[in-house]
């Protein structure tokens, strides 16, 4: 939990950046933007430069570290005991496509758990804001996440260019909706207000892409887990995690069962190399 002290002024400040990036937002049109490539052919335009530069002024106080997609990493966030952990723009492909499924991500933990979030899609107008310990805020309102107890039925979010590389495969004959969607931050959001019922991945992913996420499923009171079933830290030298699960509460033992049987392959087929 967010330290008493602490916990409504790392709140404002979340709400405070998140409607200062929708002001730069509003100057770019979405899949009508320049694009340049990076290193691995990850796309970034100014909007992400843009953002970060009015993140940080926003957010980082004396004495904090910071963690984000789009500034050189200053190890001095090691020593830290809070630190925020941010991608200014999450799903830049699809912003660059003019799809509405990209979104603004801050996250804050304390001693290396992810402790409060703040996510924003500028193109729905969604906020998700929460902390460990005060719930999760939709738009202003209280929010839960599913409370479905089966995965029979459920909606289960999947990483977009996961689905085109053939990766959900193995999952496209469950009892299941499986539900392409960019931005996986703005995928934990939607499982934590209740809007889906699960979402996970099996391919690495930086801490700045699953902090904020991850941070309001566990606000919510949802199933936040990295594929070693361990409860997710962060402010790590190296921020590439493995994979994440996110659920509803009651989801937790199936989504394991689901996923353990193509962890356990992949790490075979990894050693085997």
């Amino acid at each position: 939990m967010v330290s008493s002290y602490s916990c409504s002024d790392i709140l404002r400040r979340i709400q405070a950046a998140l409607d200062a990036a929708g002001t730069v937002f509003a100057r770019y049109t979405p899949g009508a933007i320049e694009t340049e490539y990076k290193i691995g052919n990850d796309p970034v335009t100014e909007a992400d430069r843009a953002v970060d530069a009015l993140l940080r002024q926003n957010l980082l106080r004396d004495g904090e570290g910071w963690l984000s997609e789009e500034t050189a990493d200053d190890l001095s966030r090691l020593d830290k005991q809070r630190v925020w952990i941010v991608d200014p723009l999450d799903g830049t492909r699809e912003f660059v496509m003019g799809l509405p499924e990209f979104c603004v991500s801050i996250g804050f933990m304390e001693d290396g758990v992810p402790v409060a979030g703040g996510i924003y899609n500028p193109a729905t107008k969604e906020t998700f804001l929460g902390a460990v310990g005060a719930g999760v805020l939709y738009n202003g309102q209280p929010a839960r996440p599913s409370q479905r107890s089966a995965l029979d039925g459920a909606l289960i979010l999947a990483s977009r260019s996961e689905v085109k590389r053939g990766e959900w495969k193995p999952f496209e004959n469950g009892s299941f909706k499986v539900q392409a969607m960019g931005s996986v931050a703005y995928k934990l959001a939607l499982v934590s207000a209740g809007f889906a019922d699960a979402t996970f991945t099996l391919t690495p992913k930086n801490e700045w892409d699953v902090v904020a996420g991850s941070a309001l499923v566990r606000s919510a009171g949802g199933f936040v887990s990295t594929l070693e079933k361990t409860n997710l830290t962060a402010n790590r030298r190296n921020p590439l995690l493995s994979g994440l699960l996110a659920s509803g509460p009651f989801l937790k033992d199936q989504l394991l069962a689901l996923v353990e049987p193509h962890i356990r392959a992949a790490e075979q087929a990894r050693s085997a190399e």
